[in-house]
């Protein structure tokens, strides 16, 4: 851990301590964790990404979007499943998944809102770069 990292005296807010910390003491951080968790595998993401454009899909669907196996899949899905961010339902000899809510979606989208924006920035700044090194 470099100095920059680091305050270099120990002092805090008081005030804003006790205020963040009221605020904060009722959140189920555990809970949060394990679907940060289960979202960070990319096989998982990739599949709630796809869940994210359609109201449902089969598991065989998502197996060929993600590139796995049917058994694979099923096994990304029921994960997501059990940590309720995916609901499933059977109709005859297919099961089909959906993302649990609208903030599960919105977690995602965000998520890959966010890492396309990352890229442009690094191309830009790749960019600038050779534009200063032709000079």
């Amino acid at each position: 851990m470099s100095s920059a990292d680091i305050c270099d005296v120990f002092c805090y807010d008081a005030q804003k301590v006790k205020r963040v910390k009221s605020r904060i003491e009722g959140y189920h951080f555990e809970d949060m964790a394990m679907m940060f968790k289960a979202l960070a595998d990319p096989t998982r993401l990739k599949a709630a990404a796809a869940l994210c454009g359609e109201e449902e899909l089969c598991v065989c669907d998502v197996a060929h979007i993600i590139g796995s196996t049917v058994a694979t899949a099923s096994h990304h899905l029921r994960l997501l499943r059990n940590l309720r961010i995916a609901k499933s339902r059977k109709e005859g000899k297919l099961v089909f998944y959906s993302l649990a809510d609208e903030h599960i979606k919105q977690i995602v989208r965000m998520a890959v809102e966010h890492q396309a924006e990352e890229e442009v920035r690094i191309a830009a700044q790749a960019a600038d770069r050779m534009k200063a090194a032709v000079r």
